[in-house]
């Protein structure tokens, strides 16, 4: 997925991009409202963060004129905590709001939240069957097969093969998997993600010791090698 960070403080983007990279985003940058709207405009982007207090176009008017031609979930920052900054910013067509300074994780968190209440929109649009080699995910029967034969997975192995699958040679940090499947409240250890990426190896891989598909990628986290 591609998101669009909007900010005339160089290193408070660098900083953004660094840390939704590193969780398997594609991040495209701007310094000023002008900019943001013609790459908005330009490019298909899934979500925007987009500063309040910018040159040449503030994120008000970025936000008003992007919202013309685009339903793409935006994220507002702001260094004021003004109740009425946030009124403005809604009225305009934002969809969430965050305060500077900002705990990096907590915009991550929103981040996720976001693109998972949009992704719904787009569910006609998906393929409803995913195969790659000898794996395969019928997603309405919510079953899995190896070749020909049907693997039992529990609902949340379900929930993560499909998740690889859709997104083949994203790879996706081990915090990234626990929020995106069992939610963000989830306060289990990150082990877990370690043992459901296990079974499915030994479910679906010919191999579980040296797998073909799922993958490690060695201090970031796992992908579905297409």
């Amino acid at each position: 997925m591609k998101i669009l960070v909007v900010d005339d403080e160089q290193l408070l983007v660098k900083g953004i991009k660094f840390n939704l990279e590193n969780d398997g985003y594609e991040v495209v940058t701007a310094y000023d409202g002008e900019e943001a709207v013609k790459i908005a405009r330009e490019q298909s982007v899934d979500l925007i963060i987009l500063d309040l207090m910018m040159p040449r176009l503030d994120g008000l008017g970025a936000c008003q004129k992007i919202r013309e031609f685009s339903n793409v979930p935006i994220i507002m920052l702001t260094a004021k905590a003004d109740d009425m900054d946030k009124l403005m910013g809604f009225e305009q067509g934002a969809d969430d709001y965050l305060t500077k300074p900002f705990n990096i994780l907590e915009l991550k968190a929103r981040v996720r939240a976001l693109l998972r209440r949009a992704g719904p929109q787009q569910t006609e649009q998906r393929p409803n069957r995913l195969t790659h080699g000898h794996i395969t995910v019928d997603v309405d029967g919510r079953n899995a097969y190896k070749g020909d034969v049907l693997v039992d997975l529990t609902a949340k192995e379900f929930d993560l093969i499909e998740l690889l699958m859709r997104n083949p040679n994203r790879v996706y940090s081990r915090e990234s998997l626990l929020d995106t499947i069992w939610g963000y409240e989830y306060r289990s250890d990150i082990r877990t993600v370690d043992v459901h990426i296990r079974r499915l190896r030994e479910k679906l891989e010919n191999n579980p010791a040296s797998p073909e598909y799922i993958l490690t990628k060695w201090g970031v986290g796992y992908y579905f090698k297409a």
